[in-house]
């Protein structure tokens, strides 16, 4: 499935299912778990020490959660995956984890062929929604749990498209050839669009996205 090892962090403060996590992962062709970790303050000095491509934390643990590490690394090495995997499927952890800037969610309930799918996913630095969390936020936007309705008005209906292609999970690549634009005015777009919704990661853009129904429309 993947055609380089894959460094990969696993943060969760229970050592059963850490070690049940790491002998998953080392089922996966090509993982290399490079570290473990029981608390968000491990976890961020550990990502400095081993500078993982991937990270897959829970994110209820002591001394500090998973949302605030993930929100600290994504500062500190922007260029990290982080996915989290929790039990929790709930919208308010939902949405700070993507505005924390993690471009994954996944429940502790995936089997070893989800988990893989989320890694190669946001290994591409695309955003990987587990079913469950999907429906959430199609239940979250349903709600009309908006921003104001003009909250949207100041980005053009190119912008609009890409934002859309974007929470379809559309590389830049991908948006340029469906919309017949270079890859670099692509690129244009997306950093416009990221200054206008003060997001630092595509997850904020998709944040945005579902919160305002702009990719529902």
């Amino acid at each position: 499935m993947f055609r380089r090892s894959i460094r990969v962090m696993i943060a969760d403060d229970h050592h059963l299912f850490r070690k049940g996590l790491r002998g998953l992962l080392e089922q996966i062709r090509n993982v290399e778990v490079v570290g473990e970790a029981d608390n968000g303050q491990e976890l961020i000095l550990r990502t400095m020490e081993t500078s993982p491509d991937i990270i897959l934390t829970d994110i209820d643990m002591p001394l500090m959660d998973g949302i605030t590490a993930a929100r600290e690394i994504t500062r500190r090495k922007p260029g990290t995956g982080i996915i989290v995997l929790t039990a929790f499927n709930k919208e308010e952890p939902i949405l700070r984890t993507l505005e924390a800037g993690a471009l994954g969610y996944v429940l502790k309930s995936a089997d070893n062929e989800e988990i893989a799918e989320a890694i190669s996913t946001v290994l591409q630095h695309k955003p990987y929604f587990c079913r469950e969390v999907t429906e959430k936020l199609t239940e979250i936007v349903s709600r009309n749990y908006q921003l104001p309705p003009d909250a949207d008005l100041c980005f053009s209906e190119r912008e609009k498209e890409i934002i859309r292609l974007i929470c379809r999970e559309f590389t830049s690549k991908e948006i340029a050839y469906s919309l017949k634009l270079s890859k670099r005015t692509v690129e244009g777009h997306r950093t416009r669009i990221m200054d206008k919704v003060g997001a630092k990661s595509i997850a904020g853009i998709i944040t945005y996205a579902f919160r305002s129904g702009i990719c529902f429309r």
